[in-house]
């Protein structure tokens, strides 16, 4: 692979940013975010380096689940804009630089959508099989949200039968058996990908394809998988560079097969969910390995998927593929209240209140975040260090008005405070001492340090594309790896530990091999024995470029 291959493959070096548009900006000032008032931030999004931009649902819905509870596949929620003002959006963002993908949220609707009101109306409506439906209930395991329902199944009344609902009751699941859904679900990406969307973030991909609650859906759908390849088969042939970012929090096997193993024919990208959790526990315990053994734990897989890097998005901080040991230690590092945690699985916290709002830490975290293997995904407020509210029912925690500026409602919108999508963060990472308008104007800011490392990451396109190896360190705090790629290596050092460290690299390179440090632009010599010694303050963190004495094409 070359430099200039890498356009067809964007999403492999991509900047990914996650909002939400009724809490980014509010432009008509009713209290909700809206597609005008995201168009007034997109600059802002270009200036901070984003490539690609993927919008939360923004489809008509009764907003009992945040807007994942969807009755028209095809439209714009009224309260946010319209069709046209999205497509301003889209073409904006284009000529910006930015890509734009949107949540694709298709394993269930909302029991307001008008194919449910008609399969709930009679047994003989033409959309009754647009749904799951039992006699009797299946025994078929723990909700998703064991504290809001005690069953995957609900009664409907009026005929005599039970519906699956894998999250809330009020989200009758698709059936995906149906071929005529299947069609439905091709209609609706097709329609988006004609509007100019790049792709999509597809939402809880193995409850889309889990066909065990249909009556014979094993020999309805006897390959759900295959489905799966026929999502990304059309969308190839819709756009060619188009992208599908699956949630799959599973095992590394399932997650592999859900890529499409070596063919990398099913999901283009995938969030790394477990390299995440372990993230948190290298945290607890100022340890490396915990993060080191997930990330050696990836499949290989075909060369051209990808895995999406994150800290933090838009659900609760799941832990549930720790051991209840592990889970434990980090409730117990940061987030010790029980109003803090969620489901006995997860947080509700963002990083800085998480590390007490230590800058050394959350530098060091977004580093690693920037310079892992894998595309980095931010959840808007990141590169600020916005907070969460504790008040706000679970999820909504994290979703709460960005923060523009110092003022009144941190600049989202003039509306008074009981208007509000959502209430803006009070205390010590409320808008007074949290916002962009500060930052923008301060060079040492966490929002100028992390701009710093976007133009960096997108200046190494090892970090997307190359080879990844673990250099062993006897420190157990030290996480050191190397990116190799096309004749380029970086190696970057990062320090988990609160002590300062020295790190003896021995690299193998050549006499005149100089190390030259991205981030602050100093250099290091290397030995005849390609061997450097490389000190680390506590928390502290390196990107190292191998360059040759003789090559005047790295920096």
């Amino acid at each position: 692979m070359k430099i200039t291959d890498t356009s067809d493959l964007w999403w492999k070096s991509a900047v990914v940013y996650c909002l939400d548009v009724e809490t980014f900006l509010d432009w008509n000032n009713d209290g909700i975010g809206d597609f005008a008032g995201l168009a007034h931030r997109l600059d802002y999004l270009a200036e901070l380096g984003v490539t690609c931009l993927w919008l939360m649902p923004f489809y008509p819905t009764p907003d009992r689940d945040d807007g994942y509870d969807i009755i028209d596949f095809y439209g714009v929620d009224p309260r946010l804009g319209s069709l046209g003002d999205l497509v301003e959006c889209i073409r904006i963002a284009r000529d910006r630089g930015m890509r734009v993908i949107a949540d694709l949220v298709i394993n269930h609707t909302s029991d307001k959508h008008p194919w449910f009101r008609s399969a709930r109306s009679s047994r003989d409506s033409q959309y009754r099989d647009y749904y799951v439906w039992r006699d009797e209930p299946v025994d078929d395991g723990e909700p998703v949200f064991p504290d809001q329902e005690n069953s995957n199944w609900e009664l409907d009344e009026k005929t005599g039968q039970y519906y699956q609902h894998v999250f809330y009751k009020h989200q009758p699941d698709l059936n995906i058996t149906n071929p005529v859904v299947r069609d439905e679900i091709a209609k609706v990406m097709g329609f988006w990908l004609q509007l100019g969307l790049s792709g999509f973030r597809v939402d809880a991909v193995p409850f889309l394809l889990d066909a065990s609650g249909v009556v014979g859906g094993s020999k309805l759908l006897p390959d759900p998988h295959a489905y799966l390849r026929s999502l990304r088969s059309f969308l190839g042939r819709r756009s060619g560079d188009g992208v599908l970012l699956g949630e799959v929090n599973l095992a590394r096997a399932e997650q592999e097969q859900f890529f499409g193993g070596s063919e990398g024919d099913e999901l283009t990208m995938q969030f790394d969910f477990i390299a995440m959790q372990n993230l948190y526990l290298s945290l607890a315990r100022q340890d490396a390995r915990p993060l080191i053994e997930a990330l050696l734990s990836r499949p290989a897989g075909s060369p051209d998927s990808q895995w999406a890097n994150f800290v933090r998005n838009h659900d609760e901080l799941t832990l549930d593929k720790l051991s209840d040991d592990e889970r434990q230690e980090v409730f117990d590092a940061f987030g010790p209240e029980e109003r803090m945690q969620v489901y006995g699985r997860g947080l509700v916290r963002r990083l800085p209140t998480m590390l007490n709002g230590d800058p050394r830490r959350i530098r060091m975290v977004y580093s690693l975040l920037f310079s892992l293997p894998g595309t980095p995904v931010l959840f808007y407020g990141e590169e600020i260090g916005m907070g969460e509210n504790l008040d706000a029912d679970g999820r909504m925690a994290v979703r709460t008005p960005m923060q523009w500026n110092g003022g009144a409602n941190g600049g989202f919108s003039s509306a008074s405070k009981r208007r509000l999508r959502n209430s803006v963060v009070e205390g010590g990472f409320a808008p007074a001492h949290v916002n962009v308008e500060d930052q923008r104007r301060d060079p040492e800011s966490l929002l100028r340090f992390i701009q710093n490392l976007v133009r960096h990451y997108r200046n190494a396109p090892e970090f997307g594309w190359g080879a990844f190896e673990v250099i062993d360190q006897p420190n157990t705090a030290v996480f050191v790896h190397s990116l190799s790629w096309d004749g380029g290596r970086v190696v970057v050092l990062h320090n988990f530990g609160s002590e300062p460290a020295d790190v003896a690299l021995t690299l193998g390179t050549e006499d005149d091999d100089v190390l030259n440090d991205l981030l602050s632009g100093d250099s290091v010599a290397l030995d005849a024995r390609g061997r450097a010694t490389i000190a680390l303050d506590g928390y502290g963190f390196r990107w190292l470029r191998v360059v040759r004495g003789s090559d005047t094409t790295q920096y």
